[in-house]
């Protein structure tokens, strides 16, 4: 899809209703004059997550989705929404891959209004993303679903880390559709500033475990060029290295020009991107590394993004490094903002033991769901 297709007329159709879905226009920007439409859309997703979570720390802004939609050379990514009397109340996203193993699959989202909810809407949607997929080959679908409350009996995934209410709507809306859950991912919160006697203690630990074999390097925005190949194998290795749970994911295959083009449109959004890795000094190749990227907004909360050491220099809590070491960053560079929000997977117990050190608490859980095509 290209920033100037337009609305697709001809999705299904709701067999009451007439509604039909619809796919968005992505535009080049969200000032285009044909954007109106996406930034509906996107707020109709915030609005969505404001009523699960109670609060607006986990919105986007329609400018800070906007450049991951425009990638056309390495991703395929689709947006519909469903309306209810001209106005949508319901929205959908299907994303793939391009080439590589990741083309087998599709990555999917969806959320209804609440106060559009038990008319159809889910299912319309759901049936159109599951055809789409079909239709295009595609091996199976994965899905990162919010399931909130301590509602009894609970659903586990196979991993055995972590659960879902089992009665919860959306977790019997998956499992009628055929979809299985495979994982469960912790949402935590660190308020900013931290403690600084606990994040010093994590960073005098790490330095120490880390010792003289391997040297951490910082930077803002735009990564040095010396670095891209090899944070195109951290990248890569992100799909293959970090846990899965009892979802197939693909290995998703990254080039240092898919680096550079992914950092560039980036740089292109508000979001400011903080990095830090580490050198293993005999190699001189790098073996980890975490980013975080904060809105222009320092009333917003940053959000971690990936973190990953190799799995051949784990054992040097390398992971604490990376992530006192981006918080630090942050701190230094744009001290103000309210908060730092992480997703970790529920096994993932060495990063789950650094975040709760450091004083991130649990705010919320996902459930991620996979359905063979």
């Amino acid at each position: 899809m290209t920033p100037h297709d337009t609305a697709v007329p001809d999705g299904p159709v709701h067999p009451v209703t007439g509604v039909r879905v619809e796919q968005l226009v992505v535009p080049a920007s969200v000032d285009a004059h044909d954007a109106a439409d996406f930034l509906e859309s996107v707020e109709v997703e915030n609005a969505i997550r404001r009523d699960a979570v109670g609060s607006d720390e986990l919105s986007w802004e329609a400018a800070e989705l906007l450049p991951g939609l425009l990638d056309t050379t390495w991703a395929d990514r689709r947006r519909f929404v469903v309306r209810e009397n001209g106005v949508a109340v319901g929205f959908a996203d299907y994303e793939t891959r391009r080439e590589g193993d990741a083309a087998g699959t599709a990555w999917v989202d969806l959320g209804v209004l609440p106060d559009a909810r038990r008319r159809g809407y889910g299912t319309l949607l759901a049936e159109h993303l599951e055809s789409l997929a079909a239709t295009e080959g595609r091996s199976q679908l994965i899905a990162y679903v919010r399931s909130l409350g301590d509602g009894e009996p609970r659903l586990a995934p196979p991993t055995g880390f972590g659960s879902v209410p089992a009665g919860n709507g959306e977790v019997r809306f998956l499992q009628r559709r055929g979809w299985e859950l495979g994982q469960v991912m912790r949402c935590s919160r660190l308020a900013l500033p931290p403690d600084e006697e606990a994040l010093a203690a994590v960073r005098d630990r790490a330095r120490a475990a880390a010792g003289d074999e391997y040297r951490l390097h910082t930077w803002v925005g735009r990564s040095p060029a010396r670095w891209l190949a090899d944070l195109a194998d951290l990248e890569t290795r992100m799909s293959t290295d970090a846990p899965s749970g009892g979802v197939d994911e693909p290995e998703d295959v990254w080039t240092a020009e898919r680096v550079a083009d992914e950092e560039e449109r980036s740089l292109a959004g508000p979001r400011t991107r903080f990095t830090a890795v580490v050198e293993h000094v005999a190699s001189g190749r790098l073996a980890g590394f975490s980013q975080v990227e904060a809105p222009a907004s320092r009333e917003r909360p940053a959000f971690q993004q990936d973190t990953l050491v190799l799995r051949e220099h784990r054992g040097h809590r390398l992971g604490w490094l990376l992530k006192v070491a981006t918080t630090d960053l942050l701190l230094a560079e744009r001290p103000g903002h309210p908060a730092v929000i992480t997703y970790n997977a529920e096994e993932n117990r060495p990063m789950l033991d650094v975040n709760e050190a450091v004083g991130f608490v649990p705010l919320e859980h996902e459930g991620v769901w996979s359905k063979k095509a």
